[in-house]
């Protein structure tokens, strides 16, 4: 029976449940994005190219791993994890000669895979296809045929896929300078080979076998195995085969081989997608998080206003006889219904809107497009699920009052809003605002950004929260200090601070939405330029050379650098990884040691880096502290390929955010990544730009850039990382945007009643229209107070954990652009209504029925 009632009500009322269907509908589709993201990290598929035609392959180990044994009450309890390494681990060539002896193996083919860009012309190298070199003996792996030429035997022969020399316009005969591991070098192309099937995400380039070990830089050691099965042999036996013989077997450094088949293959071959899972599923779970807290707030909110509007109608209810638990029961009822409509029909929305978050990500570089985007019923299902619990929840919250009071006193409150504090929401909100000043607490004392970005937004959420439950008091405490000026300011100044002092309870509805949208893009907005800002200052002042030298492709050459030094000058290669300690991970660089303290400053405060060798290590303050580390302690971490190190600590450093947690000596760390060629070369030399630029005229795409200059050029790069940031969190602002033009339109479209009555005392539309905008800016410079404070409390709290001080990069301009911005969505969703409502005849309004 209720439920027939609660359809008729929503059938009758559809206007009134507009506003609530539309959060949830919102709110569904933002669930739904952010699931499809977060399944397309865990199930996401890499599918193979390079390895096609190789049902199996043998390959290292990628990841680090820790086992911890717990003896607890009898029990011995045993945990494994494994987290990435940051570099390709290489296995030991003569594993070949085992893997030929498994039953069922017709070949084995060595597989060498490194750094190999093409320096053609503008235009001519894909940008999304990045270029890698093997040997023209591991053709077979994918297949590539030739199309014309013929197979690289000498060290300067190269055979090319058949897309590159379509863009770059080259033919057996012609010359291609290539950029690898060590310095440019011309070759002559031979060839031109084809795919079996297409290749779209990368570029290959082949090279006689001598030299592709060469330029792979790694003795003795394969990328991975390709085993190619006798004919009758089922790849999942050969699989299977090849794992039990390689039982106990290990790579260098104790890293032990793996063997792949089938979907497996596909993130042997492509480590950045295999990466790039982990960071989806890290980004999709926080932008759900945060979503689903902001979808809570907005929801809860809007049905209290819903409720709210109801209230004498709810009363009648309650006079007539009905039970705290039929009223429950019926709104509780409604909401499911209007909650089924609106997350069905937001799920469906939102699988689109994820497939397009996952191009634009994949488009700005911070996801690799060989993770295939995932679609499954489980994400529309959940947010379904998300919707109708907190539809349900939010309608239960906002019954409380009206279901639990005397039938009198809700026909009494029905045509007067209570003025007595409720105590339970106060205290309520008075917890959560303790809880958020805790959590800002924390923050300060939290100094990974992993670690703290998570807290931030939830810090933000959980004060906008407290400020939704004592919206009340603050608004009664807001018109005490604006009713003085507001009296003297006319007639449409005082009937708004009536409205104000009367009606608080619907006011604060609308305070929340504008209070976490503008707490919530300040703190999207501000929190990476002080993260960034402070990294650059401390890059700035620790960098002394007079020049820097970058490159617009993968890098500064070895031989470019040695080219740069002379007696009197010093040149400090700088390259970068990320190491693990344990399974801890820290940004790390490997620098020259020799005359390093001539180039670089990164403020010594134990220690000296005079000691620097290949067996030692210097760490920054955070890094100290954080694995108790004091020059002479030993440090045993993972380097980025895997291989396991325990250099010493001769120096700890105060610059750690500009310069990374870990420094080694520069050919430590080349000898240990994909890429070692130097990401910047600082110099310290008398010689002019023009003199050292002339010196690298060899080496194309080498800038010599003032230290300001090299300081623009990572600014940028900061910004184009932000941009992700602003991406990820922007669906999230756009909610809360959306939230508050629905909760304006609903607070001021009940309000035609209140409308007409005016006019027929006397005002005029112009007077009530006035009144709405007083109204309107009055909130506004509530929730601008009220956001500002609680992003400046959160960015403030952030910049001490991060940085060591309480300085916010916070820019005026950007910030006066939120608030007009606010200000803008404030006055239009309270104009168009308003004046929607001011078209009926005020006679007509008020001799309707209710």
């Amino acid at each position: 029976m209720m439920l027939r009632y609660a359809l008729r009500t929503v059938r009758a009322r559809k206007g009134g449940f507009l506003g609530a269907f539309f959060a949830l509908m919102c709110a569904a589709a933002l669930i739904t994005a952010c699931g499809t993201l977060l399944e397309t990290g865990l199930r996401g598929t890499i599918a193979t190219e390079r390895y096609a035609a190789t049902p199996v392959v043998v390959s290292a180990d990628q990841n680090v791993h820790q086992t911890t044994v717990k003896h607890k009450k009898g029990k011995t309890k045993v945990k494994h994890k494994a987290k990435p390494i940051a570099e390709r681990a290489w296995l030991p060539g003569d594993l070949a000669t085992e893997l030929r002896k498994v039953p069922g193996v017709r070949e084995v083919i060595p597989e060498l895979t490194f750094l190999a860009q093409p320096l053609a012309p503008g235009g001519a190298v894909d940008r999304d296809r990045p270029a890698y070199g093997h040997a023209w003996d591991s053709a077979a792996l994918t297949p590539y045929t030739l199309t014309t030429g013929t197979a690289p035997k000498a060290d300067g022969d190269l055979v090319i896929d058949r897309r590159l020399a379509e863009r770059a316009h080259l033919e057996p005969g012609d010359r291609l300078t290539v950029q690898s591991t060590q310095s440019p070098r011309t070759y002559r192309v031979t060839g031109i080979a084809a795919p079996a099937q297409e290749v779209r995400h990368q570029t290959a380039l082949f090279f006689s076998t001598a030299e592709a070990r060469r330029l792979a830089a790694h003795p003795g050691q394969v990328t991975a195995f390709g085993v190619l099965p006798t004919k009758g042999t089922d790849a999942a036996v050969l699989k299977r085969s090849v794992s039990t013989a390689l039982h106990g077997t290990r790579a260098p450094h104790g890293t032990t081989a793996q063997v792949s088949a089938g979907d497996g293959r596909g993130p042997v071959e492509f480590l950045d997608a295999a990466a790039a899972r982990t960071k989806l599923v890290s980004m999709g779970g926080a932008m759900g998080g945060t979503s689903l807290l902001v979808a809570v707030l907005v929801v809860v909110g809007t049905f209290a206003l819903s409720v709210q509007q109801r209230h004498r109608e709810l009363a009648l209810l309650r006079a007539i006889a009905a039970t705290p638990g039929q009223i429950r029961a019926l709104l509780g009822r409604e909401a499911l219904i209007v909650g089924a409509a609106a997350g069905t029909t937001g799920a469906l929305a939102g699988l689109p809107l994820g497939s397009w978050l996952h191009g634009r990500f994949v488009a700005m570089g911070a996801v690799p497009a060989t993770l295939q985007h995932t679609v499954s019923v489980f994400p529309p299902c959940a947010a379904l699920a998300a919707t109708l619990l907190g539809a349900w929840a939010a309608a239960r919250i906002s019954s409380r009052r009206i279901a639990r009071i005397r039938p009198a006193e809700a026909l009494a409150e029905a045509r007067a809003e209570r003025t007595r504090p409720v105590w339970g929401r106060i205290l309520a909100g008075l917890a959560l605002l303790a809880g958020g000043v805790v959590l800002v607490a924390v923050l300060s004392v939290l100094r990974t950004e992993p670690a703290s970005t998570p807290v931030t937004f939830l810090a933000v959420v959980v004060l906008a929260s407290s400020v939704a439950l004592l919206g009340p008091l603050l608004v009664r405490a807001a018109v005490a200090v604006l009713g003085g000026p507001l009296a003297l300011t006319g007639p449409s100044s005082r009937l708004a601070r009536a409205n104000l002092r009367g009606h608080a309870a619907r006011m604060a509805s609308v305070v929340t939405p504008l209070t976490l949208l503008i707490g919530m893009t300040c703190t999207v907005l501000f929190v990476q330029p002080t993260l960034g800002n402070a990294a650059r200052a401390q890059a700035r002042e620790g960098i002394r050379a007079d020049w820097v030298v970058a490159a617009q492709g993968p890098g500064v050459p070895a031989e470019a650098a040695r080219r740069l030094r002379t007696q009197h000058d010093t040149v400090t290669e700088v390259v970068r990884t990320t190491v693990r300690v344990g399974l801890d991970k820290y940004a790390a660089q490997g620098v020259t040691p020799g005359g390093l303290t001539r180039t670089w400053d990164p403020d010594v405060t134990a220690g000296s880096l005079t000691k620097l060798t290949e067996d030692t290590v210097a760490v920054s303050e955070l890094a100290a502290d954080q694995l108790h580390l004091k020059p002479g302690s030993p440090l045993k971490l993972t380097l980025g390929d895997g291989t396991p190190a325990t250099p010493t600590v001769v120096a700890v450093y105060a610059r750690g955010l500009g310069f990374g947690d870990l420094t080694f000596a520069h050919d430590l760390v080349a000898r240990h990544v994909d890429n070692p060629l130097a990401t910047s070369v600082l110099v310290s030399t008398a010689r002019t730009q023009t003199q050292l630029a002339t010196t690298l005229r060899e080496f194309p795409g080498t800038h010599v850039l003032a230290p300001a200059a090299a300081d623009s050029i990572q600014a940028a790069r900061q910004q184009a990382n932000a941009e992700v940031n602003y991406l990820a969190m922007g669906l999230v602002l756009a909610f809360t945007a959306i939230a508050v033009v629905n909760t304006l339109a609903m607070s001021v479209s009940e309000r035609v009643r209140e409308f007409a009555l005016l006019r027929l005392a006397g005002a005029t539309r112009r007077q009530v229209l006035g009144m709405l905008r007083t109204e309107a800016l009055s909130v506004l410079l509530l929730a601008t107070a009220l956001g500002s404070g609680i992003a400046l409390a959160v960015l403030t709290a952030f910049s001490v954990g991060m940085t060591g001080e309480a300085a916010p990069a916070v820019t005026p301009l950007v910030y006066v652009a939120v608030v007009a911005l606010a200000g803008l969505l404030a006055l239009v969703a309270t104009a168009l209504p308003g004046r929607v409502a001011l078209r009926v005849r005020p006679v007509t309004v008020a001799t309707a029925k209710e």
